[in-house]
């Protein structure tokens, strides 16, 4: 017969009424007066316990101290101690195992939920991406869409006046004063260059002696031509896509779907309107509307005193560029089917529909108001469409550039195209008097975006390591 608590036989035993186990009645007293149960958690009281009888020799009266049998009889209660102290921490290593192992069980099961909603929802974006919706239009040329959302009625008479503003006085407009001209294009020359914090950069922008630029890395800066040097560092969080300066706000489009929005530096506000990657930004010339479009197939209007959507619609397949006619009126947006679509702003219904016949990779509008400039992926030449003619004939000229082309941009006054690629840079001039082209400038800057700066006396190029390019005049 042993003690449970001790593993020793007991000096005076008792036994549980209860569970029948037997005790040493002086550890098993001092067990209850602590936790008011059985070693074996159930509930159990002094009055609970059963005195044994056993033949025993009775023990002499306490020791002191002095003696043998006092020191040994000390040394038995410290181990009576020591024993409960065991025992009680082999309970609580035993709960705190399985505590583990619960905690760990309920972590990975937590974990397994999260990937596979995770997992879920990328699934849902590629497929509401890869949808094709129609309306039951009569004709092929119509849009294919599910629904349009027009510009409110405000806004849709705002169109109208800036385009019958802008047009009038298009035609009365003559080439600024101290605009660049000719023969300093073509003596154009690298006059600084400045490696950016913008690993993988893709987008570029400018306005006034400034440039902003962003990149996969999920960086931007904010570039001072004049200076030389960089004003500000952007944490965009998200792959940009393509960026854009209007007035005080900074743009840029990401490949999470978003556009997100800075001020200062700051971040004012996200625009989540696609359900794939945005892929490209146009400001409308009137300064109050801006488009986004995405692989999602979508295009949508943002009004930017109030940051919200104002229209949208839904193109027949994934979007990879777009720009707005310097008129305001049409907005042009290129797909991966090698289309160049043009719509009405106001109710964005299809107008026109260009072909390239391979993914489109930049589109822009002459300020001559009747010029459009687009590039197809992996194409080495540029096409100038006519927007004043249909079909084929629309194709009034296609530019050799020796190179693929990734940006376009044309100058304020309609004369000069710049083009950059990976081979380099050049300017296609379009004189007006004879309706001939010719190339001022060609060079070996590899770009992936390039601008022009103030009064075309400059021009700005990034290319894919971050590195900014100035080409101007050197004094």
């Amino acid at each position: 017969m042993q003690c449970v608590l001790s593993g020793e036989a007991p000096q005076e035993p008792v036994a549980s009424k209860k569970s029948g186990i037997v005790y040493e009645k002086r550890l098993i007293e001092q067990y209850i007066n602590e936790h008011g149960t059985e070693p074996n958690g159930e509930a159990l009281t002094v009055e609970d316990l059963l005195p044994i009888n056993t033949s025993r020799i009775p023990r002499p009266r306490p020791p002191t101290l002095t003696s043998i049998p006092a020191l040994l009889a000390t040394f038995q209660n410290e181990w009576d101690n020591l024993a409960l102290e065991t025992y009680n921490l082999r309970e609580q290593l035993a709960r705190t195992r399985e505590e583990l192992a619960t905690a760990l069980y309920q972590h990975d099961a937590a974990v397994r939920v999260i990937a596979r909603l995770t997992k879920e929802r990328d699934e849902a974006r590629d497929s509401l991406s890869k949808i094709t919706v129609t309306d039951g239009a009569a004709n092929g040329d119509g849009m294919v869409v599910d629904s349009v959302e027009a510009l409110p009625e405000d806004l849709a008479a705002q169109v109208d006046s800036v385009h019958q503003s802008l047009s009038k006085g298009r035609k009365k407009r003559s080439v600024p004063e101290g605009w660049v001209s000719s023969d300093q294009v073509s003596s154009f020359e690298t006059t600084t260059t400045n490696a950016l914090p913008v690993p993988r950069a893709t987008a570029l922008d400018v306005e006034g002696s400034y440039a902003v630029a962003g990149g996969l890395n999920g960086e931007a800066a904010i570039y001072s031509v004049e200076a030389d040097n960089v004003e500000r560092t952007i944490p965009v969080g998200e792959p940009v896509t393509d960026t854009l300066w209007a007035g005080s706000k900074v743009f840029f489009a990401t490949s999470q779907g978003n556009v997100k929005v800075y001020e200062a530096g700051n971040e004012v506000g996200t625009l989540s309107e696609h359900a794939g990657p945005a892929s490209g930004l146009s400001l409308h010339p009137s300064g109050d509307l801006l488009a986004s479009v995405g692989t999602d197939k979508s295009i949508v209007f943002y009004h930017l005193e109030t940051m919200k959507r104002v229209s949208r619609a839904y193109a027949d397949a994934s979007l990879t560029t777009c720009a707005f006619h310097p008129d305001g009126h049409l907005f042009a947006a290129g797909t991966v089917t090698g289309d160049i679509k043009l719509y009405m702003t106001k109710n964005l219904e299809q107008a026109v529909v260009f072909k390239l016949g391979a993914p489109v990779q930049a589109l822009v509008f002459s300020e001559n108001g009747f010029m459009l400039a687009a590039t197809a992926k992996g194409q080495t030449s540029v096409t100038i469409f006519d927007l004043r003619k249909e079909g084929d004939a629309a194709v009034s000229k296609v530019l050799e550039t020796g190179g693929s082309v990734q940006s376009l941009a044309w100058d304020y006054t309609g004369q000069f195209l710049a083009t950059g690629g990976a081979t380099g840079i050049t300017v296609q001039q379009y004189t007006k008097s004879s309706k001939k082209w010719s190339e001022p400038l060609r060079n070996s800057v590899a770009a992936v975006a390039v601008r022009w700066g103030e009064s075309g006396q400059k021009l700005i190029s990034l290319n894919g390591e971050g590195v900014v390019t100035v080409l101007g005049v050197k004094e």
